[in-house]
């Protein structure tokens, strides 16, 4: 209706391209303008000035021959003082701006390895950005920010990828798991030197104090009994041991049957093989 009365509003952030007779004529700003129609006036389009994204999938290979898609999400705009070159120079700019994106990720991808790929995203979206502001800029548009969003191998080398990782961290744990009993088993060892080193040394001193206790009794006896010598003392104290041994084993709640031999000649038997043996002893050290 407001054309038909030679009447136009144009909404903000956009611009309207004026034409007379077919010909450029002017850029029509946000606003109210008069378009009498019937003198040749006419609007031949409205040009946004806001912000657009354009997603672009492109499929290229890695240096490694492994076939990636690489998604790139490229932000541009219309500039306000070229909206002439914006507005006649292109017919399809978002075509126009694939096609770029696509000959320099082709170009740039194939020279890097697939992870290498993923280690400079932001290399590969410099190289986009700088190559359409060159180019883009000479229509009258704008490069706000290249972004490479996604970069997705094939399903097969995702997997792959997946299972070379999985068997690296389960190399990784198996190892930290072997170093680990590793340790238990040195600790375990050192614990069981050390008490068996702290038993010897308990049951040294023991004999050292069953001995000194021996001695000493030995010389009480014989000085507080005349006439009696030391084997008289030892076949007592022999004797002694021999019954308290058997009491103990009579005692404990945990023994089984025991056959010991025992008659009146046995602490004799006993006190003979105690001496024989410290003869022995003896002879071996002479």
């Amino acid at each position: 209706m407001g054309l038909a009365l030679g009447c136009l509003q144009v909404e903000q952030s956009t611009v309207a391209i004026k034409e007379v007779f077919g010909k450029y004529a002017d850029v029509l700003e946000p606003g109210f303008h008069c378009v009498p129609w019937f003198f040749g006036t006419q609007i031949a389009g409205y040009l946004s000035l806001r912000v657009q994204q354009l997603d672009v999938r492109c499929e290229t290979k890695t240096k490694d021959n492994v076939f990636v898609t690489v998604v790139a999400s490229i932000q541009y705009r219309a500039l306000a003082e070229k909206a002439v070159d914006a507005f006649y120079k292109l017919s399809n700019t978002r075509e126009q701006i694939q096609a770029y994106v696509f000959d320099v990720i082709r170009a740039c991808v194939p020279k890097m390895d697939l992870d290498a790929s993923f280690e400079q995203k932001k290399e590969i979206a410099r190289a986009v950005e700088e190559e359409l502001e060159k180019a883009m800029s000479a229509y009258g548009y704008e490069i706000v920010q290249t972004l490479i969003v996604d970069i997705e191998p094939d399903e097969r080398v995702k997997r792959a990828m997946n299972e070379i990782n999985a068997a690296a961290r389960m190399r990784v744990a198996a190892n930290e798991k072997a170093e680990a009993e590793k340790i238990l088993q040195i600790k375990k060892a050192e614990g069981e030197a050390e008490s068996k080193y702290l038993a010897g040394l308990g049951i040294a001193r023991q004999r050292q104090a069953i001995v000194d206790g021996l001695r000493d009794s030995v010389l009480a006896f014989s000085e507080n009994v005349p006439g009696t010598s030391s084997k008289d003392v030892m076949d007592m104290v022999l004797v002694t041991q021999y019954f308290d041994t058997l009491k103990e084993i009579g005692a404990s709640s945990k023994s089984n049957s025991v056959f010991v031999p025992h008659g009146p000649g046995a602490v004799r038997d006993i006190a003979s093989q105690f001496r024989d043996g410290l003869l022995q002893g003896s002879m071996t050290r002479s």
